[in-house]
C-alpha cells in the first residue's frame, strides 16, 4: 500500500498561489498532504473523492476544498475518460499575515475555518465555480488573483456545501484532547495492519481503559472499536483501488478473517469488497482470484 507523502509546494513565479491544469495522474496513486489549502475541480470523468477518512464516488464532475495537512488522493486516479482538472493551492496567509483578518474577508475566513477538514460542493455552485476556475489560466496575473478571491467568495456564500471530516472536540480539555487524537492517529498509522492490545493504545495517551473509552466516545461520537474498524476499512479501500485482491486487502488492513472483513466493509461502504473493487475499476489489468 502506498505510504502517505508530504508534498512540498511553492507558488508559481507569476502568482501568489499554485495552479495545476489537468496534470494527468490517472495512473499515479498519490496519497499525500501539505500545509496549503487546495481547491480541486474535475469534470468529464468518474472517480473517487478520498479525503482523510471520507471516501465517496463522484460521477461526471466534482468540486472540493481541502484543508491544510489533510491527507487526500488525487481525484483523477483511475480516470478512464478524457477530463479537465483544475487545482489551486494556497496558504492561508498567501496575501500576507493580516489579510484574512480584514472585515471584507470575513465570509472567506469563516469558510476556511469550517473547511479545516474539507468541504464538497454541488449544484449550481459546482457548475459556476468550475467555470470560474477554468478561466483563471487565460487571465493576466492580477485578474487571476481577483478571480480566485471571487471563487472563494462564491464558495463562502454557497448553501450547497457539505463539510467533511469534521472533528468534534469540545470542552475545556480541547487542546489536550487534540494532542491525544494526534497520538492515536500516529499509533494507528503504524499498527493498523496488525493485531494490537488496548494496553498499547492506553500507553500512548496516559489514561485508564475506562477513562479512555468514555473520553473517546464523547470526543468522536463512536467507540474506539468502531473507529478502528472504519480506519481499517479506509485502508482496505486504498488497497483495492490499487488493484489488491480482496484477500490481500483484508489481511493487509488488519482484519483477521474474510467473513468479518466483508461484513464490516459492507456496513461502512454499502458494498462488499468485491463489489467495491469492480465498481471502482480496480484490477482491470490484473488477473487471479479475489
Amino acid at each position: 500500500m502506498a505510504r502517505l507523502r508530504r508534498e512540498f509546494i511553492s507558488p508559481d513565479p507569476s502568482r501568489s498561489f499554485r495552479l495545476l491544469l489537468t496534470p494527468h495522474l490517472e495512473d499515479v496513486f498519490l496519497w499525500h498532504y501539505h500545509p496549503e489549502y487546495e481547491i480541486v475541480y474535475i469534470e468529464g470523468t468518474d472517480g473517487n473523492r478520498h479525503i482523510g477518512e471520507h471516501l465517496e464516488r463522484y460521477e461526471g464532475s466534482d468540486l472540493a476544498l481541502i484543508g491544510p495537512f489533510v491527507p487526500h488522493l488525487n481525484f483523477d486516479y483511475g480516470a478512464r475518460r478524457e477530463h479537465t482538472k483544475v487545482v489551486v493551492q494556497f496558504r492561508v496567509d498567501f496575501l500576507g499575515a493580516d489579510f484574512m483578518t480584514r472585515p471584507e474577508m470575513s465570509a472567506i475566513r469563516q469558510l476556511l475555518d469550517q473547511a479545516a477538514g474539507a468541504a464538497s460542493f454541488h449544484g449550481e455552485t459546482l457548475k459556476k465555480a468550475g467555470e470560474m476556475l477554468k478561466m483563471i489560466p487565460e487571465m493576466p496575473p492580477f485578474r487571476q488573483l481577483i478571480q480566485l478571491l471571487d471563487t472563494l467568495q462564491l464558495l463562502a456564500e454557497s448553501t450547497e456545501a457539505r463539510f467533511l471530516n469534521q472533528v468534534q472536540i469540545t470542552g475545556e480539555q480541547e487542546f489536550r484532547g487534540q494532542a491525544r487524537m494526534k497520538r492515536i492517529e500516529e499509533f494507528m498509522s503504524m499498527h493498523f495492519h496488525e493485531p494490537f492490545a488496548m494496553s498499547e493504545v492506553l500507553g500512548s495517551v496516559n489514561l485508564s481503559e475506562a477513562a479512555f473509552c468514555r473520553w473517546f466516545k464523547k470526543t468522536n461520537g463512536v467507540t474506539f472499536t468502531e473507529y478502528v474498524n472504519r480506519y481499517r476499512v479506509v485502508r482496505a479501500q486504498q488497497a483495492l483501488l490499487q488493484g489488491a485482491s480482496v484477500t490481500d486487502a483484508c489481511y493487509s488492513s488488519g482484519f483477521g478473517n474474510l467473513s468479518h472483513f466483508s461484513k464490516t466493509f459492507k456496513k461502512h461502504t454499502g458494498q462488499n469488497p468485491l463489489e467495491f473493487r469492480q465498481t471502482n475499476g480496480a484490477g482491470r489489468s490484473i488477473s487471479g482470484s479475489v
